[in-house]
């Protein structure tokens, strides 16, 4: 661990926002197979999130944006997570029923997720948390694996000829994200260094994983497709950026002042404060409070 002030335990993910081809094809799709509701819409803008609750999804039209390179850095996948198992059921059914295909379905013994993308190959994971004293341990760290999910234990959560229902709970959140960088070494030493994250897990050939307050991870990078390519065309397709939510003003300054001391050089916004990791994904830092 970094002997760098650590970030507020309080820190969580807040809302993604995507940059796209087709607006009105990928707000149908956030609504209608996973399950968000549309909450504000602008000329250019949609913004989706659970029944009565804030935005976790936000969709920036911008159809003349050049393309994102596989190999680029950039969204690995945005993390939705559900309440419980009951409900990550009821995602897989509604799934099933929009005709969408997975592309995984895993337990990572902390969790238990299912993975697709969106129209424009955006990622996306769904899933749940076991509860935290369930959670494995080794060396002092949580343990976490990458082992087939029982989907048919899953499913098994539904009462018998439930329907899948409209949308996502109250409560439904964006658990993490995961990206692709281009250098392990200089993201981790960003993610833990300047950022104050702690590094939850180190075991996983090419990727890291980082959280806030004990969580197993917020923030999850990778070089499987990505390692040693340059940024993404600047505003190219894909995410645009996505925000860390401080628990107030005073951890929300003492994030800038130690991302300023690292030579990080956060930009101060209407909204808080943005900064780029050394792979050109952006973060919004914001005062959740």
């Amino acid at each position: 661990m970094s002997d760098a002030p650590r970030i507020d335990p309080g820190t969580e993910v807040g809302p993604v926002r995507l940059r796209v081809r087709d607006l009105d094809s990928l707000a149908a799709f956030y609504e209608r197979v996973l399950g968000l509701s549309p909450i504000g819409r602008g000329e250019r803008t949609a913004e989706l999130g659970p029944e009565g609750g804030e935005p976790l999804v936000e969709l920036l039209h911008d159809p003349g944006a050049p393309a994102r390179p596989a190999s680029s850095p950039g969204l690995f996948h945005l993390a939705v997570l559900v309440p419980d198992r009951a409900w990550l059921a009821r995602a897989l059914a509604r799934l099933a029923g929009a005709g969408w295909r997975l592309t995984g379905a895993s337990d990572h013994l902390v969790s238990e997720a299912l993975y697709l993308r969106d129209p424009e190959d955006n990622g996306i994971e769904i899933y749940r948390d076991r509860p935290r004293e369930e959670w494995p341990h080794k060396d002092g760290a949580v343990e976490m694996a990458t082992l087939p999910l029982d989907l048919e234990g899953v499913i098994s959560e539904l009462g018998q000829g439930e329907p899948a229902p409209d949308g996502m709970p109250p409560g439904t959140t964006i658990g993490h994200v995961h990206l692709q960088v281009s250098d392990i070494h200089a993201s981790g030493a960003f993610y833990e260094g300047a950022l104050g994250f702690d590094m939850t897990a180190r075991s996983y050939p090419g990727a890291l994983f980082l959280s806030a307050g004990g969580y197993h991870h917020h923030v999850g990078l990778n070089v499987w497709n990505s390692g040693g390519s340059p940024p993404a065309p600047e505003g190219a397709l894909g995410l645009d950026r996505f925000e860390v939510r401080l628990p107030g003003a005073a951890s929300l300054a003492a994030t800038v002042a130690r991302l300023e001391a690292a030579g990080a050089e956060p930009v101060e916004t209407a909204g808080g404060a943005m900064v780029t990791d050394p792979s050109g994904n952006r973060i919004l830092l914001t005062n959740a409070a």
